[in-house]
């Protein structure tokens, strides 16, 4: 992902994830801070259908919903996937699962752990696909009723 992305990806996550808004701010900041765990999803003709973001965090927690996070931890302890958006269109041919891939690639260059997210809506099912489970810890009160923190080991 690249500057010149984050307006579509803001308008996707607009599309999206209408209950769960984000200042353009945070997209942002997540890009500048860690440019590794951001990318665009291009469909057929290369038109922008999603966006992904993640970055090193704490194990077993995630941040607040529109956060501004100043800065990544050091040490990290774990990847934080913030979100994984794609338009229905565009679901269904395994773009999803690529980028998780690439993400969980980059977290275990890092030497990082475990991966953690925040599985809203209908999601859990997609996230237990990819070796997540649920996680003790409680979601942030912005993600709603019914968000469920999931987690992945990445040692073998």
């Amino acid at each position: 992902m690249r500057d010149a992305d984050l307006p579509v990806a803001s308008a996707v996550a607009a599309r999206v994830h209408p209950g769960y808004p984000e200042d353009d701010a945070v997209m942002a900041e997540r890009l500048r801070l860690c440019p590794q765990g951001c990318h665009a999803l291009a469909g057929p003709g290369d038109l922008p259908v999603g966006y992904a973001v993640g970055h090193p965090w704490l194990s077993g927690s995630v941040p607040d919903l529109d956060t501004l996070l100043g800065a990544l931890p050091v040490p990290a302890e774990a990847w934080c996937i913030h979100d994984v958006a794609l338009l229905p269109e565009a679901r269904g041919h395994g773009a999803a699962g690529e980028v998780v891939g690439l993400m969980l690639a980059e977290a275990a260059r890092r030497g990082l752990p475990e991966a953690v997210l925040v599985a809203v809506g209908d999601a859990a099912g997609f996230w237990r696909r990819h070796g997540f489970r649920s996680a003790p810890a409680a979601a942030p009160a912005g993600y709603g009723a019914g968000a469920t923190v999931m987690v992945r080991s990445l040692v073998p």
